[in-house]
């Protein structure tokens, strides 16, 4: 049965990674079978400046009708002086809202071919392979009330409200636990119960659900200590679950431990399976247009969407394959390269992926 993939480039280098990963789709189709069709909406900034959205009703409609999303990026300067409510960055948490996409997950791989990249010392991250796994539609960043007010003595306050029912912390950490199961049988919780009555709650509710998983090691640490383990000694992980903020935080610091933020995935899902695949790095508005992003994070976030949602591990694993062979060929665009490898742009990496295929 033909799946049905729709794909959202946003802004900035969205639009020349994604098109990146749309010929690796094609190729998939071509020459193993792979069953999809493709169809294309706007999300972000270029959403609202065609319709006054960054979610128009039509992408929101598309996305829930598909089996699966892939997004490159949303944001940029362009947009940054406008209305909160219409920014782009809303088009992204509306999708993850309206969808129910709960569950992000967040890998930390570093590939040999670039532990040089790597501003930590080869010995404390080679090897390294952390699965992050964030709470996405919970917590400070939807919490109510918020806003901004003006107290009576006249100044202005601004507030959010961090939240979390037991409901929503249960399915998260169970995600994180068959994660888990499938690879080291570690979890990490990562909250701040000593000062946060939330995050109490948090390692309460994360604890109760391990008695399940009786072949998993739970641990518990804040997250200020986290942030701090993670460059001292990071491969002490194997799976982290945390909140909405702190893993928002966390993975990113995480991906900076395998020298660039170009070269990594993620997924984001809802209870079913259905997700939305995206690199975790931002639109880059300072260099769309030059041909130079890096497309392999946008690459292998396809390969997540294989193996997580469209249930076609072969075909992951030759992504996954192809993306090695152009490292290992000493391919590289500017954020990976070193001296002695050879320097390529955005479409000329999407080729070598295509031609490693």
């Amino acid at each position: 049965m033909t799946k049905k993939i729709a794909v959202l480039p946003g802004d900035g280098i969205g639009q020349e990674i994604v098109a990146e990963a749309v010929k690796v789709i094609e190729r998939l189709k071509q020459a193993y079978g792979l069953d999809v069709e493709l169809e294309q909406g706007l999300v972000g900034g270029s959403a609202y400046d065609e319709t006054g959205s960054p979610l128009p009703e039509e992408t929101l409609q598309l996305a829930k009708e598909s089996d699966s999303i892939l997004l490159g990026a949303v944001g940029g300067y362009k947009w940054e002086s406008l209305d909160i409510a219409v920014r782009p960055e809303k088009g992204l948490l509306g999708l993850r809202a309206e969808l129910e996409l709960f569950a992000n997950l967040r890998p930390a791989i570093l590939y040999p071919q670039l532990a040089d990249a790597s501003t930590l010392k080869p010995e404390v991250v080679s090897g390294l392979d952390i699965m992050i796994v964030r709470e996405l539609t919970g917590g400070i960043y939807f919490g109510k009330p918020r806003g901004v007010r003006t107290l009576d003595n006249g100044e202005r306050e601004g507030y959010n409200t961090l939240v979390y029912r037991e409901s929503e912390i249960s399915r998260i950490s169970k995600v994180a636990f068959d994660i888990a199961a499938r690879r080291d049988n570690r979890v990490c919780s990562v909250d701040k119960a000593n000062v946060l009555e939330c995050t109490e709650l948090w390692r309460e509710v994360v604890t109760k659900e391990a008695l399940a998983f009786s072949n998993i090691e739970l641990s518990h640490m804040y997250v200020d200590n986290a942030a701090m383990q993670l460059v001292r000694e990071p491969k002490q992980f194997d799976v982290m679950v945390t909140t909405n903020m702190f893993g928002d935080i966390l993975s990113d610091c995480a991906a900076m431990l395998t020298g660039s933020i170009g070269m990594l995935p993620s997924a984001s899902l809802d209870i079913n399976s259905k997700g939305m695949y995206e690199p975790i790095h931002g639109s880059a508005p300072d260099i769309a247009g030059q041909n130079i992003a890096n497309p392999l994070a946008t690459i292998l976030s396809v390969a997540m969407m294989l193996r997580y949602s469209l249930n076609d591990a072969d075909n992951a694993e030759r992504i996954e394959a192809a993306v090695n062979k152009v490292l290992d060929d000493g391919l590289r665009t500017q954020d990976i390269y070193s001296d002695g490898m050879n320097k390529v742009s955005t479409s000329e990496m999407g080729d070598a992926v295509i031609a490693g295929l």
